[in-house]
């Protein structure tokens, strides 16, 4: 697993993870039309990384073959003392530790590359896999949140992962 730039050249591999139900059942996002995604993914492709204000997307991919098979996004606070992350992984990629592995790897750039202190991670209580990964990474819980997700009342829980010092 690696993390790079997405492509335009990742358009097929992308809309089939973000169409599939199953995938995108916890996220934010809605799927795109090909035209959509393709200006999504020509504008990360080119956007300053981890600019304050702004979400930063990247590709995570296969080792071997480069293959896109998942994403993960990253907000950097107006302030740049705080990041917010959320990954999404293909469903054939899922269960091999690829997702916890992509969440380290942005966690580690983001505090070499920015003067980020707290990156925070908030998630539906009903994804235990996400809940698992974040207890993994050793995020601490912060907060238990009773809210609504796409018309429905649901609790999510909300993570923080802090700045080690040297």
């Amino acid at each position: 697993m690696s993390l790079r730039r997405l492509a335009r050249t990742d358009l097929a591999a992308f809309q089939a993870y973000r169409h599939d139900p199953e995938v995108g059942r916890w996220q934010g996002w809605q799927p795109q039309t090909d035209a959509q995604a393709t200006a999504f993914l020509d504008e990360m492709a080119s956007c300053a990384l981890f600019e304050p204000g702004c979400w930063t997307q990247l590709a995570i991919a296969d080792d071997l073959t480069g293959q896109l098979i998942g994403d993960i996004g990253i907000h950097i606070s107006d302030d740049a003392t705080e990041a917010e992350f959320g990954f999404t992984l293909a469903r054939t990629a899922q269960g091999r530790g690829l997702a916890s592995a992509a969440v380290r790897e942005a966690i580690q750039r983001v505090f070499a590359e920015t003067p980020v202190q707290r990156i925070y991670a908030q998630t539906d209580a009903r994804n235990t896999a996400c809940l698992r990964l974040l207890d993994r990474l050793g995020a601490v819980h912060l907060a238990r949140i009773e809210t609504e997700f796409r018309g429905e009342p649901c609790v999510e829980h909300r993570y923080e992962l802090a700045r080690r010092s040297r």
